[in-house]
């Protein structure tokens, strides 16, 4: 079975129970659990044809709320540069990844209501799939969030709350909104399950590119949940043998909203205090097209800092006009891809010296094209 560990001071908790965070500390879960068996590229054919098709390595099983999401394409664009599509999820981001093993386990446990908080993709993700398992859902979204999401959202049949204020109040509310009895929290962040979705990402890769993985693959982290499930991936397969070198993790922030660039800067390993923060675009106030992933303090900050470091990688810095210019290039080679998901092209879509995959994480048709 299962079972929630906080990585800070080792407290445990039963994964069946409504303990969102560690009871002691407040942080965030990490899972502990086995793998049901082993995993080769031999053993997938024939396999259902979406991300489920990895249960041996995933912590649940048989699940009923799935809308066939993974097994999105990996297709070249340059010479050494290939790109994800997981904006062709059912909800348009890969956000589906962690929302379906969210809604999966709160269907299992039958709480009165679900609440999760986004900048919107993660809402419309577990809005989608708590509509398919017929739970009865609320999303918190920050004042200023895309209309096409929210709607998307409202779409679902999920309630909206708009927080005024900024993603951090948007986390607070709905955080005082999850302790109430009989509530689960489906958040992205403090929920492991979550991770052990996105990781998929990674075994999608190692499996079309034949059972080796790139050497770079760059992500845009927020609260990273992208990137620590590459992470959980690469360390799985490295300790089973499955591939002889684990690539290095890009981590790709909005130069606007870039705490953890900072902080890995410095050789820091947590995020430096707010007073320590470079003054002008870098500081924690400034705002940034790439909405998803401007969070000033992101609960696993040192888990995300750690888990680049371990990789031989790196953090890049994107400026607002890169962001604009990368979404029209983009656009040029027929990925139309919202302003979050084009920080990664904007960083490394340029580098010749080595292989590297980056996502396309959300659609166009999400925020529209950049102002």
């Amino acid at each position: 079975m299962p079972e929630y560990i906080c990585p800070q001071d080792g407290t445990r908790a039963d994964t069946t129970a409504l303990t969102w965070c560690c009871p002691a500390c407040r942080g965030p879960w990490d899972l502990e659990f086995e793998a049901a068996g082993a995993l080769s590229l031999n053993s997938l054919a024939g396999r259902v044809n979406s991300l489920w098709r990895y249960e041996e390595v995933l912590p649940l099983s048989s699940p009923t709320t799935t809308l066939g999401e993974g097994r999105t394409p990996l297709v070249p664009v340059t010479g050494t540069v290939s790109a994800k599509l997981d904006f062709l999820m059912p909800t348009l981001s890969f956000k589906d990844r962690g929302a379906v093993m969210l809604a999966e386990l709160a269907r299992r446990l039958s709480p009165e209501r679900v609440v999760a908080d986004s900048s919107g993709n993660a809402g419309t993700a577990v809005a989608a799939y708590c509509a398919r398992a017929s739970l009865p859902c609320t999303v918190y979204v920050p004042e200023g969030t895309s209309p096409k999401k929210t709607e998307q959202i409202r779409a679902h049949g999920a309630h909206l709350e708009i927080v005024p204020g900024d993603r951090e109040a948007t986390a607070a509310a709905a955080r005082a909104a999850a302790d109430a009895p009989g509530t689960f929290y489906a958040s992205h962040v403090f929920n492991p399950y979550f991770l052990h979705g996105t990781k998929t990402y990674v075994y999608e890769l190692w499996e079309d590119l034949g059972g080796r993985l790139p050497d770079a693959i760059a992500v845009p982290v927020g609260n990273g949940t992208l990137l620590l499930g590459a992470a959980l991936a690469t360390t799985e397969l490295h300790a089973r043998g499955l591939i002889d070198r684990r690539p290095a993790l890009i981590a790709v922030q909005a130069e606007n909203v870039s705490p953890l660039a900072a902080a890995f800067r410095t050789g820091a390993e947590d995020l430096l205090p707010e007073d320590l923060l470079p003054d002008g675009p870098a500081g924690p106030a400034a705002a940034t097209l790439a909405e998803g992933i401007a969070i000033p303090r992101p609960p696993r900050a040192r888990a995300i800092l750690a888990a680049v470091r371990e990789s031989g990688g790196t953090f890049l810095t994107v400026t607002e006009d890169q962001i604009r210019a990368a979404q029209l290039d983009l656009a040029a080679r027929g990925f139309y891809v919202e302003t979050t998901g084009v920080a990664c092209w904007a960083a490394v879509g340029g580098w010749t010296d080595r292989s590297v995959v980056v996502p396309l994480c959300g659609a166009g048709l999400k925020t529209g094209l950049a102002g």
